[in-house]
């Protein structure tokens, strides 16, 4: 099971709200969020309520202030939700497609892909069939820019879950022991 602690203020300061689950919005428990401590487990974090908007992945670790965390990669200053990753054992399988709705080009990743172009061929992820294991996929190639957590599940369309415009160039598998 994890465990994270939001803090209102940078540097663990002010008021503070521990999480060990899903949490969909954060604001009756906090006015913002300025830092955190994961102390066990893996987080997907978000932006905004209902687990909507930019996301970043976090391990175990202190995470002192949001603002100086853009420069790793997080695309926002504060969190509004967050979802526990549950640890997977097992193998990993996931089924990319080029087009939404399952269409175009389809390749299927057993592991980490640092850029579908270069490894398929392919100039663009629109949908997905995750069938094993926990995945991030990033926007850019090398596991750079704007994320997404996915989950066991189909994904027909990015663009209806809000990801309009979002292209998707490189996957990797959540390995960690969440």
């Amino acid at each position: 099971m994890g465990k994270i602690v939001f803090y209102e203020e940078k540097n663990f300061q002010g008021r503070s709200y521990e999480c060990m689950s899903d949490c969909p919005d954060m604001s009756s428990y906090l006015s913002r969020c300025q830092s955190c401590r994961v102390e066990s487990g893996c987080f997907m974090t978000y932006e905004r309520p209902n687990y909507m908007g930019n996301q970043f992945f976090m391990r175990k670790g202190e995470y002192q202030d949001m603002q100086r965390m853009m420069s790793m990669g997080m695309m926002f200053d504060n969190i509004r939700s967050c979802r526990m990753i549950p640890f997977h054992r097992g193998q990993f399988r996931m089924r990319i497609h080029e087009r939404e709705n399952f269409g175009g080009q389809m390749n299927e990743l057993m592991d980490d892909c640092d850029n579908i172009q270069e490894r398929y061929r392919m100039n663009e992820c629109q949908s997905c069939n995750v069938m094993d294991g926990h995945w991030l996929m990033y926007e850019q190639p090398q596991f750079r820019g704007k994320m997404m957590y996915m989950r066991p599940g189909e994904y027909k369309s990015f663009r209806d879950m809000g990801m309009s415009g979002q292209r998707f160039m490189s996957m990797r598998r959540i390995t960690d022991m969440c």
